[in-house]
């Protein structure tokens, strides 16, 4: 089998970021294996142009980047976007209105220049400290109206679930879709929007067309990814409801180099990966 007809596409955090947000030297040396022998890897996250730019010198990625939980395509080599998908015209409307019914929630809008924090709690507080980025700080109804990608909401752990019935409960179910991507995340993202819809869209890139797609992740949101996906796979640490979707459960957790072990894998059984 010709391993450059093989592009594998990674969850960052809890898959190929361990417990330190770093790359670990295993994962790295795999990775450099497996690109020396043709084979392609790029990432699928949910982060933003300015949250990843701290990861590029970490990793070479020539190929295209899944970025915003699926909402974007970004070509790094080229400097543009190659696909998009942006909330809807109400979605300022439902986050107003569940941060007025939950004032506890924080929440952040994610747009094409950058990321807007409307409500910032100590949990957002957080999110923007470990994803290492400057947020611009605006009053809901200040933020532009120039592409929302997605808006994330943080709450304690134990508050999710009530966040995700609210949802439901105002049928705003029906207008985005809201995805937990960590236990203190939920994220609004347009209407069939995710890392899977993402991957669909990357195989209709240019030179994409008889690639065999591997995905590997550890949260919710990477479920459809890896159901779209021609392989599937997630590290030991990832959730019950992902590994019931993955095709290979790899023993190795995050911190113990799980894409590493993928990357053997597929070496060594790619006369079954064609």
């Amino acid at each position: 089998m010709d391993i450059s007809k093989v592009i594998i596409l990674s969850d960052m955090d809890g898959t190929l970021l361990n417990s330190k947000k770093e790359i670990s030297g295993t994962d790295r040396e795999a990775i450099d294996k497996f690109t020396a022998m043709g084979g392609k890897f790029t990432v699928a996250t949910g982060r933003t142009l300015q949250s990843f730019e701290q990861y590029r010198s970490m990793i070479d990625l020539p190929m295209p980047v899944v970025m915003y939980n699926g909402g974007g395509i970004y070509d790094y080599v080229n400097e543009k976007m190659l696909y998009s998908r942006f909330l809807p015209c109400n979605a300022r409307e439902i986050a107003a209105e569940l941060l007025r019914l939950m004032p506890e929630l924080g929440g952040e809008v994610l747009t094409t220049d950058g990321t807007y924090v409307f409500s910032n709690t100590d949990y957002m507080q957080y999110h923007t400290r470990i994803c290492g980025i400057t947020p611009q700080f605006e009053k809901i109804d200040h933020i532009p109206d120039n592409g929302w990608f997605k808006v994330l909401f943080t709450i304690a752990p134990e508050d999710i679930p009530n966040l995700e019935i609210l949802v439901r409960h105002l049928g705003f179910d029906k207008e985005a879709d809201f995805v937990k991507s960590s236990d203190i995340f939920l994220e609004m993202l347009p209407k069939g929007s995710s890392k899977g819809s993402a991957l669909n869209e990357y195989r209709r890139l240019e030179g994409m067309e008889d690639m065999t797609f591997v995905a590997v992740g550890d949260f919710n949101n990477d479920i459809e990814m890896l159901q779209a996906a021609d392989i599937g796979a997630c590290p030991a640490n990832a959730e019950d409801a992902v590994k019931q979707s993955a095709d290979i459960i790899l023993e190795r957790t995050n911190d113990e180099g799980a894409v590493a072990e993928l990357i053997d894998y597929i070496i060594s059984h790619s006369n079954i990966i064609s």
